[in-house]
């Protein structure tokens, strides 16, 4: 057992110069490995996505006003006491329908007594007339004197003038007893009572008010543009790229709070004639129709018109957009995926994604999630390559992922 080990040891000292150089080999390859794993750059997991290129519109929004086209303070036009009211507070009602009800004795009293005086008028120009006529045949014979004609023909006059008179008085009173009962001089919506049975109203001077109406279908939009685009917008149709809106027919889309997108269609109308000094803008009018009544004098819109002819453009998420002093950049991946800084030229929002003016061409892959982990250009990072989405959409897919 001694003898075997010491020739072992033996052939081990022997053998030892031959494995030196492999074990010192060994050595320098570990401690090379380990001093490469520790010098190697830090590659980030970055969401990458090709630029996107098609045929877009641009689009200008506005806030704007729901308003009635036609808007009523219903006022009495007699004074009297108020008899009844025959609507319920904000109806739906008919042009001609009966409101308000006031006392109409007097009226119909006056009436009466203005028919008497017509009639009576009239026997007067009835005997005026008989006695003119008889004046006529006797000058004819010589037995009446001119004088006595010509008093005759002036008491006739007089007569079928005082008839006149005598129809107008009838008339009025007609009137003002027909406007003892206050009618809807629209169809539309009303509004709540201002005064209640009993009360007496005056048609004189500032008369009161007895309620309002609205009409509901269709409604008008007003909103007002800047000085900016209203330019742009004559210049583009000076161009022939766009009707003028003074001549209406220019399609507009409508939406109110709450609602997702602009769901009312519309024309703009109507476009003012100056532009506002104190606010540098200029009103503008759409009408839209309103069937279901949903539309209410007051609410707030959201107006969205066309602001440019279809044009085919590069676009990209504004996440991916970065910001430095005044130059915008974004971070684009190359074949070696490096990252690079590339300094772009931006334009308006489109379908929810930037115009990129200068700057891109497509095929460029774009860095959209993952830009803080950039810390210089030429960095190496690991790709993950995503869709370019539209806001709106990537709102959606996120509020689906919580849910």
């Amino acid at each position: 057992m001694s003898q075997r080990w010491l020739f072992t040891r033996a052939a081990l000292y022997r053998s030892f110069p031959l494995l030196m150089p492999l074990l010192l080999v060994v050595f320098l390859v570990g401690c090379h490995s380990q001093a490469a794993e520790e010098h190697a750059p830090n590659q980030p997991l970055v969401s990458i996505a090709p630029v996107v290129e098609r045929q877009v519109i641009q689009w200008d929004n506005f806030n704007g006003r729901i308003e009635a086209v036609e808007t009523v303070a219903l006022r009495p036009r007699v004074s009297g006491h108020i008899e009844k009211i025959n609507y319920r507070e904000g109806q739906t009602v008919t042009r001609g329908d009966v409101l308000f009800e006031i006392d109409a004795r007097g009226y119909q009293a006056a009436l009466t007594r203005a028919e008497a005086d017509l009639a009576s008028a009239r026997a007067h120009a009835s005997l005026a007339r008989s006695e003119a006529s008889r004046a006529q045949r006797l000058a004819s014979l010589k037995a009446v004197s001119a004088e006595e004609l010509e008093r005759r023909r002036a008491a006739s006059a007089q007569a079928d003038a005082t008839v006149k008179f005598a129809q107008a008085a009838v008339e009025t009173a007609r009137l003002e007893l027909d406007f003892t009962q206050v009618r809807a001089p629209i169809s539309g919506r009303a509004g709540r009572a201002l005064v209640t049975v009993g009360n007496l109203v005056s048609s004189e001077g500032m008369a009161n008010i007895l309620t309002t109406l609205v009409s509901l279908d269709p409604m008008h939009v007003h909103f007002d543009s800047d000085e900016r685009t209203y330019l742009r917008y004559a210049q583009m149709v000076r161009a022939g790229e766009r009707p003028d809106e003074r001549n209406g027919g220019v399609p507009v889309n409508i939406g109110l709070l709450g609602e997702e997108g602009h769901p009312h269609a519309g024309q703009v109308d109507f476009i003012d004639n100056r532009v506002d000094p104190d606010t540098g803008t200029i009103r503008a009018r759409a009408t839209l129709s309103n069937p279901d009544g949903l539309l209410t004098p007051g609410l707030y819109a959201r107006v969205r018109l066309q602001g440019s002819i279809p044009f085919k453009a590069v676009l990209v998420d504004d996440k991916a957009v970065m910001t430095d002093q005044d130059r915008k950049y974004v971070y684009i991946v190359d074949e070696n995926n490096a990252a690079k800084r590339r300094d772009v030229s931006l334009g308006r929002l489109a379908e929810g994604l930037r115009i990129v003016e200068k700057g891109l061409q497509p095929g460029d892959r774009v860095i959209v999630n993952g830009i803080q982990k950039i810390t210089h250009s030429g960095m190496p990072v690991q790709v993950q390559v995503v869709a370019m989405e539209p806001q709106h959409v990537a709102l959606q897919s996120a509020d689906s992922q919580r849910e």
